[in-house]
């Protein structure tokens, strides 16, 4: 659905262009929360809004849906691999959030395109 998208290939670019928020990075968020953590926060919530503003999802396209979220959280890992599990600072929650908001907005617009096309 959306991890085979020329917008999927520019979000893991842009996230690559940003590594250096999370190379050498100094904690300044006390809650223990992991890098991981966040991701995982992040993305559930933007896919649950995905999934309930869209109520005409077909159970199958609900469960491509989480499959792709999979994927991309497979994706996530990999490339974050050595810091997934360190403190989260808040220069890297705020970009995670922004990054969840555009895998978002990535399932909107390919929602969008099955509705119109």
């Amino acid at each position: 659905m959306v991890t085979d998208t020329e917008g999927y290939a520019h979000i893991i670019e842009y996230l690559t262009e940003h590594l250096s928020l999370f190379e050498g990075a100094s904690v300044t968020n006390l809650s223990g929360t992991t890098v991981i953590e966040v991701i995982e926060q992040q993305l559930g919530e933007q896919i649950i809004s995905v999934c309930s503003q869209n109520e005409d999802l077909t159970f199958n396209q609900r469960n491509a849906i989480i499959r792709e979220v999979d994927d991309i959280l497979y994706d996530l890992e990999e490339i974050l691999s050595g810091v997934v599990n360190h403190p989260v600072t808040d220069e890297q929650q705020a970009f995670l959030i922004e990054f969840a908001t555009l895998i978002k907005n990535l399932f909107d617009t390919e929602i969008n395109s099955l509705h119109s096309g």
